[in-house]
């Protein structure tokens, strides 16, 4: 995993939380609690997932409600400052999220071992989105945090429901298209 993730991660604890929380969940993962994530490093998938978990542990929150505040705060704080780009001409969820599978396949293509989910998108009707989340590291419930995080960004109600360990039912308002 991208040392980005675990950058805003680091971030959003502090900020939300505490120097001194993130400096616990660092201990409790082993990691020198001044440790600084660059965006580019790699951090091994099994220490990134292990963080979440010790976030949760430390903080006394569910997975689900990690995922739901790591998406409110990668998409609403975090990525608008460094992946502006991608949110320029974008006027709703529906095209954002349509997009993210050809954003990831340009970072693979421009970031050394880069492996980030991938999707593949299904329309059951006009307004309800089917997407196929493709990654080893299951992490549906951090994609369901980041995809309420868009409805958020954006100011739409979307209904979403996480209908298996790799699909998400995405229901926009009619107005959104």
């Amino acid at each position: 995993m991208k040392g980005v993730i675990m950058a805003c991660l680091s971030q959003l604890v502090q900020e939300k939380f505490g120097d001194q929380k993130w400096e616990e969940i660092m201990q409790r993962c082993g990691m020198d609690p001044r440790k600084r994530f660059i965006a580019t490093e790699d951090v091994e998938d099994q220490k990134a997932l292990d963080m979440l978990g010790k976030t949760c542990d430390v903080l006394g929150i569910s997975m689900e409600q990690a995922a739901d505040a790591f998406g409110d705060y990668w998409v609403n704080e975090y990525a608008p400052k460094i992946y502006g780009i991608y949110y320029k001409n974008v006027n709703s969820a529906r095209d954002f999220l349509t997009k993210m599978d050809d954003v990831h396949v340009k970072s693979t293509k421009t970031l050394e071992n880069a492996r980030p989910p991938r999707f593949e998108y299904q329309w059951k009707d006009d307004n309800t989105l089917i997407m196929t989340y493709k990654s080893s590291r299951g992490l549906i419930d951090v994609c369901v945090g980041l995809v309420k995080g868009v409805g958020k960004y954006f100011g739409e109600d979307l209904k979403i429901t996480k209908l298996s360990n790799d699909k998400i039912e995405v229901v926009f308002p009619a107005q959104s298209r």
